[in-house]
């Protein structure tokens, strides 16, 4: 019943990110990547509130817009904008405590929102740099090589996986999902190199590239189950039906994007 959902919810979702990707204005793009932000970032520190901890999200979503503005607006650098957070930051907690029980509370829950914003928005963000830099066919080579891997990994792991890799912070990611993961985003990832770009890329770079991203990619899931895990949950939400919540489906991403993105600016393809 799982792989129906994930499969029915996935062809529901991809013609939309094509559309997204492919055909939207720089405008709405950036919304809908802060839209989806807003919505991971709520899930993170909804992790949190069950563990008492209480970040404030309304501060978290204002400063996570502030970071998201830098990568729309050139002339707003990030460090300006981490500068305004932590100011409306001070403030905020200077004038809301009150009371000694707020006070012992404070360091755990400022910490909470100030990294969580900074976490979920400076990373995903980078996709709008991915595109503007490179474009679409940049984006959707990346995405194909994450949801391949995923989907091996998923599909490999479930039937035969044996040997936990991460056993406190994913107990269901085994060494044989991880290893298929790799092997299935690195050919998936030729084949979309190879139609995405042609002769224009070269083969051995392509299958070092998607190397690395898997590394990132083995990286960037477990750090989000760890804050699952802390917090007692298998999802962090039920938004999207078979795969979990919105943080769910950035967790690979997460670290990925930028990584890419920073891959493509100093070493490129071809």
């Amino acid at each position: 019943m799982d792989i129906l959902k994930r499969t029915l919810t996935a062809l529901v979702l991809l013609p939309l990110l094509f559309l997204l990707v492919q055909f939207s204005s720089k405008v709405f793009f950036f919304i809908v990547i802060q839209i989806i932000v807003l919505l991971s970032l709520y899930e993170f520190y909804d992790l949190s509130r069950k563990k008492r901890v209480y970040p404030k999200r309304a501060l978290g979503m204002i400063l996570a817009l502030l970071i998201g503005g830098t990568f729309l607006f050139d002339k707003f650098p990030l460090g300006l904008a981490l500068f305004a957070g932590l100011l409306i930051l001070t403030v905020v907690y200077l004038v809301s405590i009150t009371a000694l029980e707020e006070l012992m509370a404070f360091p755990s829950e400022a910490a909470l929102t100030f990294f969580g914003a900074f976490y979920l928005s400076f990373t995903l963000n980078h996709i709008i740099l991915l595109r503007q830099d490179f474009g679409p066919f940049y984006i959707y080579f990346l995405l194909i090589i994450v949801f391949t891997s995923d989907t091996g990994a998923f599909l490999i792991g479930k039937k035969w996986g044996k040997h936990k890799m991460a056993a406190l912070a994913s107990p269901n990611k085994t060494w044989e999902g991880s290893a298929a993961g790799v092997a299935s985003g690195i050919v998936f990832g030729v084949a979309a190199g190879f139609v995405l770009f042609g002769k224009d890329i070269l083969i051995w770079k392509v299958v070092l590239i998607a190397f690395m991203i898997q590394v990132i990619v083995q990286l960037s899931d477990p750090l989000e189950s760890l804050f699952k895990r802390a917090a007692g949950v298998k999802d962090s939400s039920h938004i999207l039906p078979g795969h979990g919540g919105m943080l769910d489906r950035t967790d690979s991403l997460v670290l990925a994007i930028p990584f890419f993105y920073y891959v493509l600016k100093y070493l490129g393809m071809s």
